[in-house]
């Protein structure tokens, strides 16, 4: 039986079939790999930069704990904070050549701390630190990231004199302008009572001491006539923010209260 052959044309164009589709297989392979390089490339790049922002984070939170212990300890002479003083030692806890040289715009001058305060009258503040990242998409336009830190501090006031005060030593409550002290934290003259009245009835009402209502000095510079009033004041006021309807109670140890009385109702 004799096997058939194909004819010359035949067999090149199979063979050249053949080539077109190994020649196809191979070139998408090939631009598949070209397109996975970059992604690769991008994707690790990212990768780096959240690396980075995480480390720069840390590094920025240590150096505002190392600014607000300084601001702390400063705060019970000078009862202000300056931000320019709180951004150097940011820089310096942080390192100024380390942020020349991370993604944080600007570097070391980028660390910003306004909006920083303290409080003169109770000693305590809140101190912000706010400072920009750079993006590695600058073709694309994104804005730099802006990040925010913030602690709240508490003027350091001295270390407790050995032997001052001991751990059952009873604690006492006082107000900042009250004679006396409190042994019963619920003690009626420790609550303020406040009640709504009518404007015409002021004249003639009266407080658990048999005294008058006047005007409050702070909320009744205006004329306008009072609503509030209370068991024990003496005032009456027309908005219930007003200061005068507010009171700050005081955890003390009773060896801290000299020179005060005990109070008539809780003291005994």
């Amino acid at each position: 039986m004799k096997s058939k052959t194909l004819p010359s044309h035949s067999k090149n164009s199979y063979l050249f079939g053949r080539v077109s589709v190994s020649a196809s297989k191979k070139a998408s392979i090939t631009a598949e790999a070209a397109m996975a390089v970059p992604i690769f490339f991008l994707a690790a790049v990212c990768l780096l930069y959240l690396m980075e922002i995480t480390a720069i984070q840390t590094a920025i939170r240590s150096g505002l704990q190392y600014a607000g212990k300084k601001a702390a300890e400063e705060g019970c002479v000078v009862s202000m904070v300056i931000p320019s003083r709180l951004e150097q030692d940011v820089v310096r806890a942080v390192g100024a050549e380390r942020l020349e040289r991370s993604i944080v715009l600007g570097g070391s001058k980028g660390v910003r701390c306004d909006g920083s305060r303290i409080s003169p009258r109770t000693g305590i503040g809140e101190i912000k630190v706010t400072y920009e990242v750079r993006l590695p998409f600058p073709m694309f336009g994104v804005p730099p990231i802006k990040y925010q830190e913030k602690m709240r501090i508490k003027a350091w006031v001295g270390y407790e004199k050995p032997g001052f005060g001991s751990d059952n030593e009873e604690t006492v409550y006082i107000t900042e302008t009250g004679m006396v002290y409190h042994k019963n934290y619920q003690c009626t003259y420790l609550e303020l009572s406040i009640h709504t009245v009518l404007p015409e009835e002021i004249d003639n009402l009266r407080n658990n001491s048999g005294g008058k209502y006047y005007p409050c000095e702070h909320c009744m510079r205006n004329g306008s006539k009072g609503v509030y009033i209370t068991d024990t004041g003496n005032r009456y006021h027309s908005s219930l923010s007003c200061s005068g309807l507010k009171r700050t109670v005081y955890a003390v140890p009773m060896s801290e209260v000299v020179g005060k009385g005990a109070c008539s109702r809780c003291g005994q």
